[in-house]
């Protein structure tokens, strides 16, 4: 088998496709990409047995067959190459030699038969999404995911599916974040959680896209289609917690201040709170929010005030600061809505500007205990 490809569009693809293979694989031919020829298009695939993602690249050739190629060898020789053509030919002697401008390269490779087959869905559903609201989805919610090993159910972002809308939550017990769109539909009810690796290797890839993704699923596997890429992976397995019960209903008080005030402050005054705890106090009275911080062992405090639009009782509240700085970070509005009902309840976050028509973001934070 031969056939000829731009250097820097192969390039470009087998970055995104690398992103799947991991460090160490149990298997080695996982350290492979999967090169697939049917006459003008090359299908390239890597997998890490729970994920595996493949894209299609149009190509010039007349040859139909497969090869497993070393993947970290391949993209170090490419990432060298000026813009060119490069030939690559498929070998008696299990080599594959790559013949450029300047010059020609061997690399020995496997029998294609040998890479596991990607999963293929028996009678999947499927709903299909924009691009962008995809990305915004998994970024807004992708950092709240919990990394606990004990609680594989916490370390994924949970898709809920329905005629209603489509919602994405992520938590890992301490901070909980709702993303959620009325404008986008599926045809019915459906439930997943999607793994965080294969949700950062999405992300990065659909922000610069305007395609449509399908998502089609079942119970074990989901896949994503969209422009020339194909992403299948294995579904988390368990029930997720039911998220609604944790998130107060009755929070008399609320505070409205302005976004980026609010996370200066808190970075600032986090800068000389406990290193273990990250605890950070907020005290508000009438138009005033007192943040402050304090550590201890070393002496060291600060305290900044704000004014405020604060409507309930005077309220002492202590936060994770580093929990409080993450969410801040990820919304996008001027101006933002903290409620709170007791010291010893979640506040919750939200942003009161900024957001799409049918698009809305709910972030929760468990208090920390004050000592006073």
């Amino acid at each position: 088998m031969k056939f000829i490809v731009s250097s820097s569009y192969l390039l470009k693809q087998l970055q995104v496709l690398g992103s799947v293979i991991n460090s160490s694989n149990t298997l080695p031919i996982l350290d492979n990409f999967l090169f697939e020829l049917d006459n003008n298009a090359l299908t390239v695939s890597a997998s890490d047995l729970e994920t595996t993602m493949s894209a299609t690249l149009e190509i010039d050739s007349t040859s139909k067959g497969s090869v497993a190629v070393p993947a970290k060898l391949l993209l170090e020789i490419l990432k060298t190459f000026p813009e060119q053509p490069l030939t690559f030919t498929v070998e008696e002697n299990s080599t594959i030699e790559i013949s450029s401008n300047s010059g020609k390269y061997a690399l020995a490779y496997a029998p294609g038969e040998e890479f596991p087959r990607s999963v293929s869905l028996d009678d999947p559903s499927s709903t299909i999404v924009p691009a962008e609201v995809l990305a915004t989805a998994i970024s807004k919610t992708i950092f709240a995911a919990g990394n606990d090993d004990l609680r594989p159910v916490m370390s994924g972002v949970f898709f809920q599916f329905s005629t209603e809308g489509l919602t994405f939550v992520a938590t890992d017990a301490h901070k909980l974040v709702k993303y959620a769109r009325a404008d986008v539909k599926a045809s019915q009810e459906a439930n997943f959680i999607m793994p965080k690796k294969p949700l950062n290797i999405l992300k990065s890839i659909l922000s610069s896209s305007d395609a449509e993704v399908k998502i089609e699923y079942n119970d074990s596997n989901a896949t994503f289609s969209f422009d020339n890429y194909v992403l299948t992976c294995r579904l988390i397995d368990g029930k997720y917690p039911n998220y609604e019960a944790v998130i107060p209903k009755e929070n008399p008080n609320k505070l409205q201040i302005d976004r980026g005030q609010f996370l200066s402050s808190v970075r600032r005054v986090a800068i000389f709170s406990n290193k273990t705890t990250h605890q950070i106090r907020l005290k508000i009275a009438g138009t005033e929010l007192n943040i402050s911080a304090e550590d201890i062992d070393y002496s060291n405090k600060a305290e900044e005030r704000l004014t405020c639009d604060y409507q309930g009782d005077d309220i002492q509240i202590g936060f994770n600061s580093r929990f409080l700085t993450e969410m801040l970070t990820n919304l996008q509005s001027d101006l933002i809505l903290l409620e709170m009902s007791l010291p010893n309840r979640a506040g919750i976050l939200t942003p009161i500007d900024g957001l799409d028509e049918g698009e809305s973001v709910t972030m929760l934070v468990m208090p920390v205990m004050l000592n006073n």
